[in-house]
């Protein structure tokens, strides 16, 4: 214990420590899922290499899918100062980003100028609280692109990967569903620009993976597959119509019927083709 009491700032820069290690605690203890006021949030560990010290430092961060790469807010609840792994990543832009199923090299990429008011104006749109953060702020609040410098690195076996990809897809439809159920219409249209266009395009990069490499690999090594790798691919072919339909329109009952088919289909395959990896 200190010899000195604790200032206000320092009580509070405490308290705010010491909630934060045990959010990251819940997340890692949980595959990325924490309870409480963020319970429906999409969160991701974010490991910068302090700009001081040299030692990594661990953030626990809101983000948003945008394609191929991942957006984070340097918002700090509009203080008037910059988060400290802003000032991190901006002296050493090499990160690493762990989902809780997935972790990944990353390269940091402030955005600037008119790119950086074109996504924060879409980020507002989607969540109005980004707008009250920047009128409290005396500073732009930073958007930082996290664009992966590699694969992901799942944990485990081959089977464990694949239960991992679909662990990922149905909590980001879960979280679609909670966003669009609780955004109104207003929110509607960026909600679905945001986050249903990136998870219809995740499901058609890993349904073409799977039916171009794992399935001709499991048939030709196991023939006895044949006809419940038809059956799977059938699948696909069903929901590549319902994500065509998500690329144009959404509501809560397409997204309820998109996800009662891919839970259907992923427990299917998991069943069929995890005993054979």
């Amino acid at each position: 214990m200190s010899a000195f009491p604790l200032s206000r700032h320092q009580r509070k820069k405490r308290i705010l420590n010491d909630f934060t290690a045990q959010l990251i605690a819940e997340f890692k203890a949980n595959s990325g899922r924490v309870g409480g006021p963020f319970e429906n949030s999409r969160l991701l560990l974010l490991t910068t290499t302090g700009a001081r010290t040299g030692e990594p430092r661990t953030a626990i961060l809101g983000y948003y899918p945008d394609g191929d790469r991942v957006l984070v807010v340097g918002s700090a609840g509009g203080s008037p100062k910059h988060p400290s792994w802003y000032h991190n990543l901006l002296a050493n832009p090499q990160v690493s980003v762990d989902t809780g199923l997935f972790s990944y090299p990353a390269t940091a990429v402030v955005l600037r100028d008119a790119e950086r008011d074109e996504v924060f104006a879409r980020l507002v749109e989607a969540d109005a609280g980004w707008g009250d953060y920047q009128d409290r702020a005396t500073r732009t609040i930073p958007v930082v692109a996290l664009v992966p410098g590699g694969p992901p690195g799942g944990r485990g076996s081959l089977a464990e990967a694949l239960k991992n990809i679909h662990a990922a897809f149905r909590r980001e439809l879960d979280l679609i569903r909670h966003e669009i159920a609780t955004s109104g219409a207003a929110g509607l249209g960026a909600q679905l620009r945001i986050n249903c266009l990136t998870v219809c395009q995740g499901l058609h990069y890993h349904h073409t993976g799977e039916s171009t490499m794992l399935f001709p690999g499991l048939l030709e090594q196991h023939p006895e597959l044949t006809d419940v790798v038809a059956v799977l691919q059938k699948e696909h072919d069903q929901l590549a119509v319902l994500l065509g339909e998500l690329e144009q329109a959404v509501t809560l009952e397409q997204v309820d019927e998109l996800i009662a088919q891919l839970n259907a289909h992923l427990n299917r395959e998991e069943e069929a083709l995890l005993p054979y990896l």
